[in-house]
């Protein structure tokens, strides 16, 4: 008799480790580990201007800046993420302030924003774009055109939660 009191005991004893176990992995959100956050760019925050507005266009247009927003690990669309943007154009410098915008993303989480021709600064066409609302990690993007004449560049962001 005492050989199957040990070996309830032993059951239940186990069985209740595993149901713990898996119960708690229950009360953390699932994450999958195959999307890594983006890092940010050296370069990224240069002439950075904290709470640009959100803008239809900016200045005159012809350029499309486009991209995505996905969360960290399980690569989600995050809607409603502000997303500024800043560059040397035909308009302005990336110092001016009338050179810098923000847009917000759709419900895919995708951005556009039209904004005035960019054209090379320090020998390099390029963009600057910033995530920088707070409820996940500060990320700035310094992506290159691929010739002076392009007229869009795209750029994707994967953020990680604070």
């Amino acid at each position: 008799m005492s050989e199957i009191n040990f070996e309830r005991r032993t059951l239940l004893l186990g069985g209740g480790a595993f149901a713990a176990a898996g119960f708690s992995g229950l009360a953390m959100p699932a994450r999958a580990s195959g999307v890594a956050a983006t890092p940010s760019m050296r370069g990224g925050a240069n002439n950075y201007m904290p709470g640009a507005p959100i803008v239809e266009r900016i200045g005159g247009g012809g350029f499309w800046m486009t991209g995505t927003v996905r969360r960290a690990g399980d690569g989600a669309p995050l809607p409603g993420q502000r997303i500024q943007i800043w560059a040397h154009t035909t308009e302005g410098s990336e110092r001016d302030a009338h050179s810098h915008g923000a847009t917000l993303t759709d419900a895919n989480g995708t951005f556009r924003l039209e904004m005035p021709q960019i054209v090379p600064a320090l020998g390099q066409a390029h963009a600057h774009l910033a995530y920088d609302s707070g409820e996940y990690d500060t990320v700035f993007l310094r992506p290159l055109l691929a010739s002076a004449k392009d007229a869009s560049l795209e750029a994707h962001f994967i953020l990680q939660p604070v």
